[in-house]
């Protein structure tokens, strides 16, 4: 989908802004409310304790970053739309009433630590009137589900648009893990939804205390993928069907 992405600022001078789209996809309790406040650098989503989701419907949060980076030698400020979902299959006509434009990156959120939460799984996703059951094992749930969902939701190329963010990173640290030594010991479905999106892998650390800070990798990364893509969106596919 073409989209023009940019649009100007007036006031304290004309600069150019670049607004994206940016949709959580993950599972309860996945990380997907601290995704969004990394992302915004603040607190504006709501996050739960253990065991608890505090998302009950999907949720849009805009933060401007003034002169965030330079275009053609000019400086430009970056605007990111992020929506938050409720669960790991929305309704596209949600997702569509708060970008009608598209989506631009896709995040699909898991969390680093806790592998067992993953195990012995079994849903009925609906997808154009036929129903897939899906009996996985471990993180083959995910590859599965997380597959189905954003392809249904945007057509083939989603996978341009998508990068995998595994949040609690910092229990790695704990355990002297290494991130790139984790990536190699990923079940093997996980590791080939690893590859498949273009976006590549992002560890986010939740115990830093300063979103803003943990944030900004994480905003670079999603940058630089969608300039790959000519700041271009994903059609919103709302004559399709999901459900739980």
């Amino acid at each position: 989908m073409d989209l023009s992405s940019w649009n100007h600022r007036h006031g304290d001078g004309e600069r150019k802004v670049l607004t994206l789209n940016v949709l959580l996809l993950g599972s309860k309790q996945s990380g997907r409310s601290s995704v969004g406040n990394a992302l915004i650098g603040g607190q504006e989503f709501q996050t739960g304790v253990a065991g608890v989701s505090k998302t009950t419907e999907c949720h849009l949060i805009r933060r401007t970053f003034p002169r965030y980076f330079r275009r053609q030698g000019a400086e430009s400020d970056l605007m990111l739309r992020v929506i938050d979902t409720t669960q790991l299959l929305p309704h596209p006509q949600s997702v569509h009433k708060l970008c009608s434009e598209g989506v631009h990156v896709v995040l699909l959120v898991l969390r680093a630590d806790l592998p067992h939460l993953n195990t012995n799984l079994e849903q009925h996703v609906e997808v154009n009137t036929h129903t897939y059951t899906l009996c996985c094992m471990c993180m083959d749930f995910f590859d599965c589900v997380y597959f189905l969902c954003v392809q249904t939701l945007f057509g083939p190329e989603w996978h341009r648009h998508t990068l995998l963010v595994l949040t609690h990173a910092d229990h790695l640290k704990k355990m002297g893990l290494q991130p790139s030594v984790y990536l190699t010991q990923m079940p093997d479905s996980l590791r080939a939804l690893a590859e498949k999106v273009v976006g590549g892998v992002s560890f986010l650390d939740n115990s830093c205390d300063w979103p803003s800070n943990r944030g900004r990798p994480l905003r670079e990364q999603l940058l630089r993928l969608s300039a790959r893509n000519h700041h271009t969106a994903l059609a919103v596919r709302t004559d399709v069907s999901l459900g739980l």
